[in-house]
């Protein structure tokens, strides 16, 4: 079956959820409708919504005229075997001492590493992107500089790569990931299966730190989160209060030109930063509570 996307932009958060309010009453109306702040700092957000048939290109024009965005770009997308295509191209990553692959390379395992098998209908946390692969680094160097956190969260966990790194080679630690998606943690709690770390790794549906379990946990020795510029800054002052004197942070989800501000906004918290490591137009923070 065909899908249809329509996207634009335009100044402002009220005025783009407003955009998406209208495009829900359209006829046909779309499967799905999302808002996304363009972090670039431009101040622009995007609009964009899913179709099953092809949308009224002359109802989206009026609407992105009286909501001061673009034109609408409509696309007719191919249909696509996700799965097939996420096993033809996602290879299996290396980050230090893990080794993060699909069940359909469980025969390249290599001997002596840590193995974390994510299932490939999931693309997002793979370790492929690289504020994971950052997030994985940055854990390994701490390990290998003789760093064992005996409480860790991983917020805003998505496969629960994170969460499953911590469990696999920290046996005796207190570990809870969570993410603000149902759907997110219930695909934690399949890949926590699959690896056979379910008892190891508590899974609950959160927004930050906003959980009676997550705040019980705490303080915390050790905090993942991969998220985003927004959000990171946000949870500043949560992260301050639930991260132990001389807990680390490792921050990603971060462009290399948003990466300051987010330092910034941590230092003034409360931490200092350890390191920062980019990979491609992705950064990665350490920070320690001081």
């Amino acid at each position: 079956m065909p899908t249809y996307s329509a996207l634009t932009t335009l100044p402002g958060e009220d005025g783009a959820r407003a955009l998406a309010a209208a495009m829900e009453r359209m006829a046909p109306e779309p499967v799905g409708v999302g808002v996304f702040e363009i972090e670039d700092g431009s101040g622009l957000w995007e609009v964009g919504a899913y179709f099953l048939d092809p949308p009224d290109d002359v109802v989206l024009e009026i609407l992105a005229t009286a909501f001061g965005a673009k034109s609408f770009a409509i696309s007719d997308l191919p249909e696509i075997d996700w799965v097939a295509k996420v096993r033809r191209e996602l290879s299996p990553v290396e980050a230090g001492r893990f080794f993060v692959f699909g069940s359909h390379d469980a025969d390249k395992v290599p001997a002596g590493r840590v193995a974390l098998q994510i299932e490939a209908t999931v693309a997002f946390g793979t370790g492929h992107h690289g504020t994971t692969l950052g997030c994985l680094l940055a854990f390994d160097r701490l390990l290998a500089g003789g760093f064992v956190p005996g409480r860790v969260a991983d917020i805003g966990c998505g496969t629960a790569v994170l969460a499953m790194a911590a469990a696999a080679v920290l046996p005796g630690a207190r570990i809870i990931a969570s993410d603000i998606d149902r759907v997110a943690v219930d695909v934690a709690e399949a890949n926590l299966a699959i690896n056979g770390l379910t008892a190891r790794v508590t899974c609950v549906e959160a927004a930050g730190f906003d959980h009676d379990l997550i705040r019980d946990g705490g303080p915390y020795e050790l905090v993942f989160a991969n998220i985003l510029k927004g959000p990171l800054i946000a949870l500043a002052p949560q992260m301050v209060e639930n991260v132990a004197l001389a807990g680390k942070a490792i921050l990603s989800g971060l462009l290399a030109v948003q990466a300051e501000a987010v330092s910034e906004a941590y230092r003034e918290a409360g931490f200092c930063l350890d390191s920062r490591d980019d990979i491609g137009e992705w950064s990665t923070l350490v920070l320690t509570k001081v």
